[in-house]
């Protein structure tokens, strides 16, 4: 028996027709899918309903947004813990009751309020947004078990006419203290673990149906493409992120990842479309400040998983306490 228990929710995946993630798709011949990052953010203020509709209106296949919790206990999408960068304002999110979040309007035009998950859903609901699915990063920093409780109930409250929400939403914990969390609140629902490290990813791997989305400097190593093959041999969905430079977003066509998140979708959907021209295979060759991003923070991840074996335990040490595997 795995710990939060793990065993009855695989059962129950079985029993109901678990959606894995690996069919999601709203346009199947488009491939890997545009993930809208917090929306289409190049172009309108991050996780704002702006940049939500216009990333559909432009094309994308699916978006992404970022989960906290207010001082009340709504859901609301926000990346930073902190409201200082989008809204000038020095407090926290979780400091703030929804009432006074909600007149906040971002520093960047045009100047949007913060929406809610339950804006967002209601949004998503229309008819005509059935094609459209989300991936939720759920941040690590605010009480979990109460975060991932506080969605659910979120979900729960939106009723849908269309596919069902388990066939619309993906799940993206960090850890496998929040898989776990995860797997006992929706136990019918897509998770794609996001991760910065192969050596974690690696270990997750034995977790059945879970989905990755991995930081794109980071897999673009021996060690990353290793794992990404494997994960492929076991029908795992794959995303990759942030995709927003030419040349990461020439390279993800390679067919190694199923989706892209990027800030830029107009962008992205143009090089797409070009997939098959030379020019996209010139510009799929990095450049001298793409390489030298890639050392630095291939060096930064190396250090960081020396630093967490040590404090935390290996990689697998810490997926068994975590969910017994």
């Amino acid at each position: 028996m795995l710990r939060g228990g793990y065993k009855d929710t695989e059962d129950k995946r079985q029993e109901t027709g678990y959606s894995d993630g690996r069919h999601y798709s709203s346009n199947p011949g488009s491939s890997p899918q545009a993930v809208g990052h917090r929306g289409y953010s190049a172009a309108y203020p991050e996780n704002t309903m702006a940049a939500f509709r216009s990333a559909v209106d432009i094309g994308a296949d699916a978006l992404e947004t970022d989960l906290r919790l207010s001082k009340d206990g709504i859901v609301v999408l926000s990346h930073d813990p902190s409201l200082k960068r989008c809204f000038g304002d020095a407090r926290k999110v979780a400091e703030c009751n929804w009432d006074e979040l909600s007149k906040l309007r971002t520093l960047r035009e045009p100047r949007q309020p913060m929406p809610r998950l339950l804006d967002l859903l209601e949004y998503l609901a229309q008819p005509e947004q059935e094609r459209i699915w989300v991936l939720f990063d759920i941040k690590p920093g605010d009480n979990m078990n109460e975060l991932v409780s506080r969605i659910a109930h979120t979900i729960e409250s939106v009723p849908t006419t269309g596919r069902p929400w388990n066939d619309r939403i993906m799940l993206g914990p960090w850890t496998a203290e929040c898989v776990a969390s995860c797997l006992r609140h929706f136990p019918v629902f897509p998770i794609a673990l996001i991760a910065v490290s192969p050596s974690y990813t690696t270990a997750m791997l034995q977790v059945p149906n879970l989905n990755f989305n991995l930081l794109n400097y980071t897999f673009a190593t021996s060690r990353g493409s290793r794992f990404m093959r494997e994960a492929k041999q076991h029908g795992r969905f794959i995303l990759s992120w942030t995709n927003n430079e030419a040349e990461w977003m020439a390279r993800s066509l390679s067919g190694e990842v199923d989706a892209v998140i990027t800030d830029d979708l107009k962008k992205f959907l143009e090089i797409r479309g070009q997939s098959h021209s030379k020019e996209m295979q010139l510009v799929a060759k990095w450049s001298v400040k793409e390489t030298s991003f890639w050392i630095l923070i291939n060096t930064l991840a190396w250090g960081f998983e020396i630093y967490s074996s040590i404090m935390r335990g290996s990689p697998q040490a810490q997926v068994k306490k975590a969910l017994g595997v």
